[in-house]
């Protein structure tokens, strides 16, 4: 088969989507398709196009082996509503005059969201191309905008709902990352074909890390992953202010984000010296930092809509052994903590249950072994990316 996968998101941009999406391509090519991407210049997280990008319209180039189409997309670091709207549309357009005008027709369109808009362009592909359509979920939107607080105007939130559901009911097949987005799509198309296509662990990734970041007796917690507004990051200044007198214990906060000025602002109000701040690094570092840290911490806010969301960032912390620190409620508790057994659950946004369950942790280093030894063969047994990707295929070839 022919596939097109349509992303705003891909290496060398690092981050969930980038991750997943890059690992599928690969997969699918091994089983013998021909796969392709569409894609704009890389720019995120800081929302600024990389160096060797720059004043490019298209370029094509490979990346590990995946033929990958490049169109223009218009960044900016503000975070308001006008200026992401111009972000997304403006690769909205630029993705549908580079894939019509330059590539040949495709048996299927993988077509990713966030952000929903690229919906309009797959739909429009599929109708000139007269092909299946995949519309894979990783984030509900507008609901969690709506829900966040970020979008308040009506007349956009009941605009985004009626082209969600334009998208879906032109869709031959919706995937989600979560079961808790496949029962909320459900909900609204309860005829439509769905699939649980989860992130999860390339094996091959995880085995011969080190780094020079830890030392001595120090025992280190570690975020790493965007800093925005759905995470809840004050909980671990928060934590990290609660724990100053235990001077073994150091917090490492690894990425860039919309909200990181905000934190680093207040751990100089809190005078929290046992927390450092780390540039976003790329994935292949970013394994030896994660491989030296004695627990990982995995916060989002303390929101209903956030119980059927499953961080993709726990992934390989657990693969390589590292216990987990999780305050999320509903599915990713219950698959890692009651089911998994792979770390530690706090409530969220609540700084004093985080500093007791990172208490629990320094005092008894074996019951942090523990927690990674059964996180890790967990995540090997039900969350490999070559298995889901095998699965995926399968419904791909129904199509």
């Amino acid at each position: 088969m022919r596939i097109l996968i349509l992303t705003q998101y891909y290496p060398p941009e690092t981050g969930a989507p980038q991750n997943r999406l890059s690992s599928l391509a690969k997969h699918l090519a091994a089983f013998g398709n021909e796969v392709e991407v569409q894609t704009a210049m890389p720019n995120y997280p800081r929302y600024e196009i990389f160096p060797e990008y720059r004043g490019k319209k298209y370029l094509q180039e490979t990346v590990d082996g995946i033929n990958v189409h490049r169109s223009s997309i218009y960044v900016s670091s503000s975070t308001g509503m006008i200026k992401r709207l111009m972000n997304y549309f403006s690769f909205v357009t630029s993705s549908w005059y580079s894939a019509g005008k330059r590539l040949q027709p495709y048996d299927i369109i993988i077509c990713e969201s966030p952000p929903l808009f690229l919906g309009i362009t797959a739909v429009m592909l599929k109708r000139k191309w007269k092909c299946k359509l995949v519309f894979n979920v990783s984030d509900l939107w507008p609901e969690s905008a709506e829900k966040m607080g970020i979008i308040k105007n009506r007349f956009i939130i009941n605009s985004a709902y009626r082209l969600a559901n334009w998208i879906y009911k032109n869709a031959d097949l919706i995937s989600g990352q979560t079961k808790g987005i496949i029962e909320a799509i459900r909900q609204m198309q309860p005829q439509k074909r769905l699939f649980w296509f989860p992130n999860g662990i390339d094996l091959h990734k995880l085995n011969g890390h080190t780094s020079s970041l830890k030392t001595g007796s120090q025992f280190v917690l570690m975020y790493a992953g965007i800093i925005g507004h759905a995470q809840g990051l004050e909980v671990i200044l928060r934590a990290a202010d609660n724990l100053k007198a235990y001077k073994g214990i150091h917090f490492y906060i690894i990425g860039d984000g919309p909200v990181k000025e905000k934190l680093v602002a207040l751990q100089r109000q809190l005078h929290a010296n046992n927390i450092t701040f780390i540039d976003n690094q790329p994935s292949e570092t970013m394994m030896h930092w994660i491989q030296q840290c004695d627990a990982y911490i995995v916060p989002l806010r303390k929101l209903d809509l956030f119980k059927g969301a499953i961080p993709s960032k726990l992934f390989e912390p657990l693969g390589i052994g590292k216990p987990i620190l999780l305050g999320v409620e509903g599915e990713a508790k219950a698959l890692f903590i009651d089911e998994g057994k792979a770390g530690l659950y706090f409530e969220p946004e609540n700084a004093e249950d985080l500093s007791k369950k990172i208490l629990t942790l320094f005092n008894d280093r074996q019951l942090a072994a523990t927690l990674g030894t059964n996180g890790k063969e967990y995540v090997n047994n039900y969350f490999r990316r070559d298995k889901i990707a095998s699965d995926f295929m399968k419904q791909l070839q129904q199509l």
